[in-house]
């Protein structure tokens, strides 16, 4: 089954994934509607017709959309940890408003949930059908929990409406418009190598992370809206890698000298990431195309060309 897409919603329009994935559509001819409350995003990333709007209070009036993409949420460490409680409502709230809108517009809702539903994984690679390993009371457990819950809501309202809906478990994305200082692995090894600073490495940095180009997540997240299929879908790069390893691919890449410090280990950090893809390339025809040299220079190219600094 396939939608045609004339308009499309984005809750978190403004943020890192939202704002590409607007632009994606715009190309492709959609009218975008974006709606963010800037907690986290940038209104100069917006695209189409901007609505500033807290997603936990009900949406306002706004045009018929064909698809809903919710990806209204803190999604880095360091903003989850400063919003909390803003994020567990943007997870459970802010999800059922968007789903109340998409079922009052029979449209697509396409929920953009995370790897991190997968906790600390005892399965490696990790496939939909493993149900996590997540301390539901640890610090990061307001950002894995808040997603878990957004998946069994948008669960309920499949089975309980008959709502057209889709979760896609993403998987490290990275990219242009990160935000340097967000705490997250790649802008901050990025951020300190361009500023000639040792590389930060927590733990052993034997850690495992696989991480996917952002326009690769984007055509993911676009494949999942015009199927029919339910999910959840993993969308990441089965490629993995060391955290020490991406660290030196930093270096290459910017050529820098910047030596690694190794801190103490995050907790609850998961010691392997990396998805299981089969489902995705079988149902969606879809897998990564960006190998990581190539992402990681478009991404240091950005971050070398708007010189912001780390906040």
């Amino acid at each position: 089954m396939t939608k045609r897409l004339d308009r499309a919603l984005i809750t978190g329009g403004c943020g890192f994934v939202g704002s590409h994935l607007a632009e994606h559509l715009s190309r492709q001819g959609t009218e975008i509607i974006c709606v963010d409350n800037l907690a986290t995003g940038d209104r100069a990333h917006a695209i189409g017709e901007f609505v500033e709007h807290d997603v936990t209070e009900p949406l306002p009036r706004l045009p018929h959309c064909d698809a809903v993409f919710h990806l209204a949420s803190a999604a880095s460490p360091r903003d989850y940890f400063r919003l909390p409680i803003e994020t567990l409502r943007a997870g459970s709230l802010g999800t059922a408003h968007a789903l109340d809108f998409a079922r009052a517009h029979g449209a697509r809702f396409v929920l953009a949930s995370t790897s991190e539903v997968y906790g600390d994984p005892l399965e490696h690679p990790q496939r939909e059908s493993y149900w996590g390993n997540v301390n539901p009371i640890g610090p990061r457990s307001v950002y894995d929990e808040a997603k878990r819950y957004a998946e069994a809501l948008t669960s309920a309202y499949r089975r309980e409406h008959g709502t057209d809906t889709a979760i896609a478990r993403i998987f490290n994305t990275y990219g242009p418009r990160m935000r340097p200082g967000d705490g997250r692995l790649i802008p901050t090894l990025i951020g300190q190598a361009l500023a000639g600073e040792p590389l930060t490495v927590h733990g052993d940095g034997l850690q495992t992370r696989s991480l996917c180009y952002v326009d690769d997540t984007v055509r993911g997240l676009i494949a999942l809206a015009l199927s029919g299929h339910a999910g959840p879908v993993n969308l990441g790069n089965p490629d993995e890698y060391t955290v020490l390893e991406i660290a030196e691919r930093v270096r290459e890449v910017t050529g820098s000298d910047s030596p690694v410090e190794h801190g103490e280990p995050d907790t609850d950090d998961p010691r392997r990431r990396c998805p299981d893809i089969g489902l995705a390339r079988q149902a969606l025809g879809w897998w990564p195309e960006t190998p990581l040299e190539k992402g990681l220079g478009q991404t240091v190219e950005w971050f070398a060309r708007t010189g912001e600094p780390l906040r």
